[in-house]
Order: structure tokens, then C-alpha cells, then sequence
């Protein structure tokens, strides 16, 4: 009798060494075809956006074992030497599997994290949109080398109608699911993109738990948030829907153009500069939109921050592109690269940047270039 009960005891004690605590995670991998002694590591993306290496684990037979605690569930990538990109998900203190894909590890699947299943769901939707968009291509390649103008258009039209509600899915995702974790976690990733709309996310971010609100990660992403918004409060006037403010500046040959000078037209206000290659570069399609609906009623005017420390000519640079590029619309500059006095009124820190106008002076967008430039201006001018 006292054998046995011995033998219990010893069964229990090691049961219990096995056994995970409630404010631990144990994360068990399955590595089909990883050889031994391949390290894994799982890394966590620190406030300044740098990916740090929080814990490691060797493949042996196959298989290998992270343990550690967090303080509250957030998302985390698992790498393994020799395959590429990570394995993303949410790690929460529970029991975790991860068969490990080693071809594809952002296809590997995770199991035992109830916070994962956010993720999952985002990632699902993300997926429906590449597939969208391969039916899309898929279509446009069955018209041939050269379908019709208005084939073309259609699919160009369906694609960035694809590319809108691609942009907004985040947003949207965080207002349908503020009860998550992740949707915490996807705030703070979207923060960082450009186009983040801060008071939308602010707003989602108020309606969220206070459990959330008052979780660490809660605590960033309102720190987060607040910074963007006293960001956001210098720049506010040049929000979607505000007046564009009125700017004077000289052209070329020395007169004085405002844009007030130009208002009851649809209007493209064009940050650029003869050494910027992607302005450049997209200078033939601003061309094509200008002559396109000039005649119906579209102005541009440009504004030219050459003047950069490296140009020995500016002004010659700056005539020489307008005259190569074809740029036959207005055109103003006090050549003073982005100390350029229109510049910083617009809030310029890099260029290529566009202001679209509608005809009362209006902001209706920003930062449109090819297709979605053209379609905008189109949309505007049709209302006219």
C-alpha cells in the first residue's frame, strides 16, 4: 500500500512540473521537416517599431517548446532559421500549438490562443481582397494586349473601388470588433501608416472596454493616439473638406499667381521639383489628366520646391523639366526647396504630393496619383 501511494505521489509531482500555470504560455511546436538544432526565436515589435528577440527554443525531433509569461495578450512573430518571413499571431498565457509551415510560415497554424481568433478573422478578410483582386487581373488579361477604352476603364474602376475598401478594412475591422485585443494591436500598426485617420480611430478607440482602454497596450495606443491628434490640430485646416488656403507665389518670369486666382475650377495643387524622380516619373500621367479635362474645366498649378542644396541652377533645372516634361499649366516657386513658404503652408515634408480642389476651393483629396487622379478629377468635373 505504501508503494502505491508513493508511486501516486511521484505520478503527481510529475504531472505538475508539466503543467502550466495560469499566467504562463507554453507554446508547442510541431516542425515537420525542420532539422535539429534550427533555432526558432519569438520576437515581439518594441514602441519604436523594431522587431526584439523576447525568448528562442531548438528543433528536436521535430519539435520544440516556448515557455514565458505576458502580461496581457498581444501579437508576436516565430522565425526559424533558414525559412522565410514569420509566423504572426497573438500570444496570451494558454496552452498554444504551432504546426510550423517551413516553406510558408505565415501559413502555419496556431491553436489555443482565444485572442488569435481576431486575427485570424482580420486576416481572412485581408485574404478575400487578394482574391478579389486575382479575379480582377485574371479578367483583365482575358481581354487581350488591347481592350477597349471603356473594358479598361471598367476594370481600372473596379480595381481601385477594390483598393478603397482595402484601405478602410482596418478601420472598419477595429469598429465592428472593439472588444479585442488585436483590435488594440491593429491601432497601433495602422498608426504609423500614412492616411491614418485620427479622429475615426480615436473615436473606435473610445468605444472600446475599459478593460482595453486600461490595459497596457491600451495605454500606448491612447499615448499614441493623443500625439497624432496634437499632430493632427496643426494641420486641421487642411483636412478633407476644408477651404484650401490662399497662397501667392511667382512664376518664371517673375508675376504673382494666387491660387484665389484660380477658384470656380476643378483644381490641382502639384507639389513637385525637377530632381524629384518619382514626380518625374509621373509627370506624363498629370500631363495626360490636364489635357484630358483642361477644356472642361480643370486648372493645375504647380509649386516647385527645387532649389535643393546640390543644384548649382535651380531655376534652369526647374524650366528645363517644365519644358521636357510638358508641363503646360501654372507654375510657381521662390525656389527655396522646402522652406518654399507654399510648402510648409501645405504642411510639404516629401513630394510627390497633390491637393485636389473641387470648384468652391474645396480639399476633396490628397496625394492621388495615376488612375485614382484621373478618376477623381473625372467624378468632379462630371459634377459640374
Amino acid at each position: 500500500m505504501r508503494k502505491i501511494l508513493m508511486l501516486l505521489a511521484i505520478g503527481i509531482a510529475i504531472s505538475s512540473c508539466n503543467q502550466r500555470k495560469d499566467s504562463e504560455y507554453v507554446i508547442n511546436g510541431n516542425a515537420e521537416d525542420v532539422h535539429n538544432g534550427i533555432r526558432v526565436r519569438l520576437a515581439q515589435i518594441d514602441e519604436k517599431g523594431q522587431q526584439v528577440i523576447k525568448d528562442s527554443a531548438i528543433v528536436m525531433d521535430n519539435k520544440f517548446t516556448i515557455k514565458g509569461s505576458v502580461d496581457e495578450p498581444g501579437i508576436y512573430f516565430l522565425s526559424a532559421d533558414g525559412s522565410p518571413g514569420n509566423v504572426v499571431f497573438m500570444l496570451e498565457n494558454s496552452d498554444i500549438t504551432i504546426d510550423f509551415n517551413k516553406q510558408i510560415p505565415m501559413e502555419s497554424k496556431v491553436t489555443g490562443s482565444e485572442s488569435n481568433k481576431s486575427y485570424e478573422a482580420f486576416q481572412n478578410g485581408m485574404l478575400q481582397f487578394k482574391e478579389e483582386g486575382g479575379a480582377i487581373m485574371t479578367k483583365f488579361r482575358e481581354l487581350g494586349n488591347e481592350p477597349a477604352p471603356e473594358q479598361r476603364d471598367s476594370i481600372k474602376n473596379v480595381m481601385e473601388d477594390l483598393r478603397e475598401r482595402q484601405r478602410a478594412y482596418p478601420l472598419k475591422f477595429v469598429q465592428e470588433n472593439n472588444d479585442s485585443y488585436f483590435s488594440l494591436n491593429l491601432i497601433q500598426l495602422e498608426s504609423s501608416r500614412a492616411g491614418f485617420d485620427i479622429l475615426k480611430y480615436q473615436e473606435a478607440f473610445e468605444s472600446f472596454p475599459d478593460y482595453l482602454k486600461n490595459s497596457n497596450r491600451g495605454q500606448i495606443v491612447k499615448q499614441k493616439l493623443d500625439e497624432l491628434y496634437k499632430a493632427y490640430e496643426k494641420t486641421a485646416y487642411l483636412e478633407i473638406g476644408k477651404i484650401a488656403p490662399n497662397f501667392e507665389s511667382q512664376t518664371p518670369d517673375g508675376k504673382v499667381v494666387s491660387l484665389n486666382d484660380l477658384r470656380g475650377k476643378v483644381t490641382i495643387i502639384d507639389f513637385w521639383a525637377a530632381w524629384c524622380g518619382p514626380c518625374r516619373r509621373e509627370n506624363p500621367n498629370v500631363v495626360k489628366v490636364y489635357e484630358q479635362y483642361h477644356d472642361k474645366g480643370l486648372e493645375i498649378i504647380g509649386v516647385s520646391l527645387d532649389g535643393a542644396p546640390n543644384q548649382k541652377d535651380p531655376k534652369k533645372a526647374w524650366l528645363d523639366a517644365i519644358e521636357k516634361d510638358g508641363l503646360e499649366w501654372h507654375h510657381v516657386s521662390s525656389l527655396k526647396y522646402f522652406n518654399d513658404d507654399v510648402a510648409k503652408l501645405y504642411n510639404i515634408e516629401s513630394i510627390p504630393a497633390t491637393y485636389i480642389l473641387d470648384e468652391e476651393g474645396k480639399i476633396v483629396a490628397k496625394n492621388l496619383r495615376g488612375f485614382a487622379l484621373e478618376r477623381k478629377v473625372r467624378q468632379l468635373i462630371l459634377d459640374l
